[in-house]
């Protein structure tokens, strides 16, 4: 979010930096670590969503923590019972879901709206917020309807838009944004944030000094951009607060997430779906993380994270941490892999 021009889509929360710190870094891979037992069914449901693929229709972590698998057939269930997992079993299949959220990324490009497969429910929901009313509601309403059972529409509070802040303020352009995650490659140190954060402006400060140079941005389509640290006087930390980070994942429908930024602190909720579309004013961006967390403006780019793994950077949402809202997160692999940098 900006805290200046845009509402509240996009929030961050920049947290890995701190100003003055004295952390000692060591180096992670973008992995998550063994020994975070909290992320544990969060990797357990990546690793049986890449096996099995359209086999099954998604999965999430249930109340008691363990992970469930969506299946439609018998032999599948035997074979996800087996790799440690719940088999439930479902009316939608994967390869149905997908087809439906294509159809929708083809046909819905309607401002303030959102979709994504969720699938406690076994279907793609989508949602809805206040500036989508009459002509423009009965439009979407009549493409969800084309689905069928596969599809319903929810309505979310407030308006979907980009947010610039985070858990330590960065300013540029003058607007502010939240930086996500510190990351190096080698002894070449940067953070990354939102993109539409480092689409503003090259060069950023934390207020009062410059810290560094955009050396990459990307949004709409993705929501993710890196700055190159040109000051070598600032200690760079790669936690999140107090919060120490050591490696990078993919969060299961279900998790309990935290979040960081710049204007309403840190706030936890629960992951509602991944590979979430959202269309902003300024465009799509599809491939988030969806989130019963809080957000609100000056938030943008900050970090998501679940123990010592680092999960995501704010991206943009509606509602605000008074009444709640929903929050979308760019996932931080990505970004990761596309600039060849790892936290540490």
């Amino acid at each position: 979010m900006l805290t200046r021009k845009l509402r509240r889509p996009i929030v961050g929360l920049a947290a890995c930096m701190l100003v003055g710190s004295a952390f000692v870094a060591s180096p992670a891979a973008a992995a998550p670590s063994a020994g975070d037992a909290s992320f544990a069914p969060s990797a357990l449901a990546s690793k049986l969503d890449a096996k099995f693929g359209s086999q099954t229709a998604g999965s999430y972590v249930d109340a008691s923590g363990k992970v469930v698998v969506n299946v439609t057939d018998a032999a599948t269930a035997r074979s996800v019972t087996a790799s440690g997992a719940t088999a439930r079993f479902v009316a939608n299949s994967g390869a149905a879901l997908a087809a439906a959220d294509n159809a929708l990324k083809a046909s819905l490009k309607t401002p303030g709206t959102a979709f994504a497969v969720d699938p406690i429910s076994n279907q793609v929901v989508v949602s809805v917020d206040s500036t989508v009313t009459g002509a423009k509601l009965a439009a979407v309403q009549a493409t969800v309807a084309k689905l069928g059972d596969k599809a319903r529409i929810e309505s979310i509070p407030g308006t979907l838009s980009v947010e610039i802040s985070g858990g330590d303020a960065i300013y540029a352009g003058g607007s502010r944004c939240s930086l996500g995650f510190n990351v190096r490659s080698g002894s070449t140190y940067y953070f990354l944030t939102a993109g539409h954060c480092t689409n503003i402006a090259s060069t950023w400060t934390n207020g009062s000094t410059t810290l560094g140079t955009r050396a990459g941005t990307s949004f709409p389509g993705n929501d993710y951009g890196i700055v190159r640290y040109t000051n070598t006087s600032i200690t760079k930390s790669g936690a999140v607060g107090s919060q120490d980070i050591t490696s990078a994942g993919t969060p299961a429908v279900g998790a309990t997430v935290y979040r960081r930024g710049s204007t309403t602190g840190t706030h936890s909720g629960r992951v509602t779906a991944l590979n979430s579309t959202v269309n902003y004013a300024q465009g799509s961006v599809s491939g988030l993380i969806r989130t019963t967390v809080c957000a609100e403006p000056g938030d943008s780019g900050g970090p998501l994270y679940s123990g010592s793994t680092a999960l995501g950077l704010t991206s943009g949402g509606s509602g605000n941490c008074r009444s709640g809202g929903v929050t979308y997160f760019q996932p931080v692999v990505e970004p990761l892999s596309v600039y060849g940098v790892s936290v540490f």
